[in-house]
């Protein structure tokens, strides 16, 4: 996700400084990316590393693609120097990370979902649960999704997909989530291109009346990073201009930045 996301940044025309952080055993290396040379930097390093780059550059915003146990660390850090950052991590203490943020008053995008399209989807989701509450009661639901093996948690697009369900009546358990993280399965489950083992996200939820005369599905396929990639550039577009003018609001999210229009 990191050089999906240097590539769409490079191409729309934004300064990209060559730091990055990552383990211990990363720190030193350089990885090319745009024909920059993006150093990467230890845990020991961060916190001064982040601080001088944001004395030099105070228009920074930080992107943040990592695991689920360092989103909170990181949060912290980046709350902590006081930088602007758009987190497309998903998983980790989100209670945490919203207080976090809130009490320093940094401004962020904070989304589980950075694809423009998907984001669309949540939003009418949203909308539909928010207007007919109680729609699909006595429904029952079944959830699948499929992400490369690297993806190590439940897809955080599913959760925030239920959660609308479940206002729509449905009952259900994030535990019963059919997480397909397994290339075979993969292929000849779920049809995924081979190509695409190593990128995608493909979701399905079924649903299915009490005396199963009736039946709904929702999919949505996405093969390859750039979806996400450039959602992630209008996300820091997005929080450049909140920055500029001084928004009393601090935290936000890709439905935020989908309802201004500033998806380019």
């Amino acid at each position: 996700m990191g050089k999906a996301v240097i590539k769409a940044a490079d191409s729309a025309g934004l300064q990209i400084l060559p730091v990055s952080f990552g383990a211990q055993a990363e720190s030193g290396q350089i990885v090319q990316v745009c024909g920059k040379d993006i150093k990467i930097h230890g845990p020991s390093e961060r916190e001064g590393v982040l601080a001088s780059i944001f004395d030099e550059h105070s228009n920074l915003i930080v992107v943040d693609y990592t695991v689920p146990a360092a989103v909170n660390d990181n949060a912290d850090l980046y709350c902590k120097v006081g930088v602007p950052f758009v987190m497309g991590t998903t998983g980790g203490d989100r209670d945490r990370l919203y207080k976090t943020v809130e009490d320093t008053k940094v401004y962020a995008v904070i989304s589980p979902q950075m694809g423009k399209q998907v984001v669309a989807f949540l939003a009418a989701m949203e909308i539909m649960a928010e207007q007919f509450p109680g729609a699909f009661s006595g429904y029952s639901l079944q959830v699948s999704e499929s992400h490369q093996a690297g993806k190590l948690d439940t897809s955080g697009t599913a959760k925030a997909v239920i959660s609308c369900f479940q206002k729509l009546g449905v009952s259900f358990d994030m535990d019963k989530i059919q997480m397909i993280r397994d290339p075979k399965q993969q292929i000849e489950m779920v049809g995924v291109p081979e190509e695409h083992l190593s990128g995608h996200a493909f979701h399905m939820y079924h649903l299915t009346s009490p005396d199963q005369t009736v039946s709904f599905e929702f999919q949505h396929n996405v093969c390859g990073r750039s979806i996400y990639a450039e959602g992630t550039v209008d996300a820091i577009i997005f929080l450049a201009k909140k920055i500029q003018s001084r928004a009393d609001k601090r935290i936000y999210n890709m439905i935020d930045v989908l309802r201004e229009g500033n998806m380019r």
